[in-house]
């Protein structure tokens, strides 16, 4: 950046939804300032997401964040679903073996109550219509003109920025429309399903499914709510029209008959099996992340997941390049790390969409399918993947891949995440000494134990991913390779 340019801000994020305020709150955690623009006058509170992958809840608590979602959320999942089988969770080696059912808005208010906490600045209303940038700024313009010295859009799929700066975003277009309506029932011929406390704290919410010969399929989820429900379902609609009152009564009738009885429409919507994703994260001084990245057919529930965590890979790379730790080619990692995440969700949810094809030929891969996924190993790996558990950076393993929560010393390890910075958990104190003059930029821990046996120090990165396994790695190496030079002063 060129000495004494004026900026309004280091970092504008353009929308207000779980990526961009996760993007957000991560950078303001570091001391950037970021301005948040959003062209919702006010957040909605239906519709949309439901549900937080295992590795999503990690993510929230390496910040402190989770508690405030588990207070705000519906209720849990015991796994996941891999179109012919269903995955279950209870195996995986994490703290949060299940999905939580937390409605978008509740994760969105949870983080925009944090980014506003941390000082941060958002603005409603707010609709782009130009964006310039040059070698050292990037200038949105819309009600009023910001400058910054980075832009990131996180603005959906159909991302406003992304066609403004003329990216491709090349894939499949959308084949079927879905219909997705959070509704108030009352009882029919049948009493209403209800979700008790007791299912709440299990996790045990399951859905009422209904499916045809024909291959349309129905879901109803109960909120915390009583009578208040998530209707999603598959009628082979080809066309993304506005949804009708009417349209909805029709789908209970033809999927639950006369068991219940529609009250009221509090959102309704349609969404599509569209699948694409831009071939660069990166262009120039503006990123793209979340559905303004990539779309994809919501198989398994991963989107909103996918979106958050591109987010939390992103955050701590640009505050470092920003307040002056890190060189800029660190930013170049975010690309190369998720990129490849984002296209193995893609070709998840493709294969998932290919697999509701109904004909003799894809009826047969089904059940073939459906007996491979009945063996353990196949099951677990499945279910390690649609989790977002498996996501691995490169390296030779341990080093890319997350750090599994443990405890030591009456704590847990996540907790030493909290500040946003790297962290140093080591059995030995000469380790802790040698990472002293990197002491601005990561917290040492001495720790009773460690996950991996044989394994003196952990190096990990703010996002939990290790970058380091000492003795194997060289422990200064990886310190200035993803912290930057030692403070002299140290």
């Amino acid at each position: 950046m060129v000495e004494g340019q004026a900026t309004d801000a280091d970092v504008v994020v353009v929308g207000a939804g779980p990526t961009g305020l996760m993007l957000a709150t991560e950078l303001r955690l570091r001391g950037v300032t970021t301005i948040v623009v959003d062209r919702l006058t006010q957040r909605s509170e239906f519709g949309k997401a439901l549900n937080l992958q295992p590795r999503t809840a990690e993510v929230l608590d390496l910040r402190g964040l989770l508690t405030a979602a588990q207070d705000r959320a519906e209720g849990g999942i015991p796994g996941s679903h891999f179109t012919v089988a269903f995955l279950p969770y209870t195996s995986l080696d994490t703290r949060y073996p299940y999905q939580m059912v937390l409605p978008q808005a509740q994760l969105e208010a949870v983080l925009e109550q944090r980014f506003l906490e941390l000082g941060g600045e958002l603005r409603r209303g707010w609709t782009v219509d130009d964006v310039q940038q040059d070698e050292n700024t990037v200038t949105v313009h819309g009600p009023d003109t910001l400058t910054a010295r980075y832009v990131a859009a996180c603005d959906g799929g159909r991302s406003s920025i992304r066609k403004l700066l003329g990216v491709d975003f090349p894939g499949t277009a959308a084949t079927e429309y879905f219909t997705m309506a959070d509704i108030r029932l009352s009882p029919g011929a049948k009493e209403l399903p209800q979700l008790t406390e007791q299912q709440r704290e299990r996790r045990s919410m399951r859905r009422l499914r209904r499916a045809e010969p024909d291959g349309s399929t129905a879901n109803l989820l109960p909120y915390a709510e009583p009578g208040l429900y998530r209707i999603l379902y598959s009628d082979h609609r080809t066309t993304r029209d506005e949804v009708t009152r009417q349209q909805i009564v029709d789908g209970l009738h033809r999927f639950y008959g006369d068991d219940y009885q529609l009250q009221d429409v509090l959102y309704a919507g349609r969404f599509g099996d569209a699948s694409r994703q831009v071939e660069h994260y990166r262009t120039g001084r503006v990123f793209l992340a979340g559905d303004a990245a990539h779309i994809h057919f919501p198989a398994g529930g991963q989107g909103l997941n996918l979106g958050v965590q591109d987010a939390f890979n992103l955050g701590w790379k640009l505050a470092a390049v920003i307040t002056g730790t890190m060189a800029e080619t660190l930013l170049d990692t975010y690309h190369a790390e998720r990129h490849p995440v984002g296209a193995q969700v893609l070709e998840n949810t493709r294969a998932q969409n290919t697999l509701r094809i109904q004909d003799a030929n894809h009826e047969a891969l089904r059940r073939v399918l459906e007996r491979l996924l009945q063996t353990p190993e196949a099951n677990q790996a499945m279910a390690e993947t649609t989790s977002g558990l498996a996501i691995s950076y490169g390296g030779e393993a341990p080093v890319g891949t997350r750090l599994r929560d443990f405890e030591s010393g009456g704590s847990w390890a996540s907790t030493a995440f909290h500040t946003g910075h790297g962290v140093l958990l080591a059995r030995k104190p000469q380790y802790l000494e040698q990472a002293q003059p990197w002491a601005s930029r990561v917290v040492g821990l001495h720790v009773d134990n460690l996950p991996l046996p044989g394994c003196d120090a952990l190096l990990v990165r703010p996002d939990g991913h290790i970058c380091a396994a000492v003795p194997h790695d060289d422990l200064t190496t990886a310190l200035s390779t993803w912290f930057g030079a030692p403070d002299t002063t140290a």
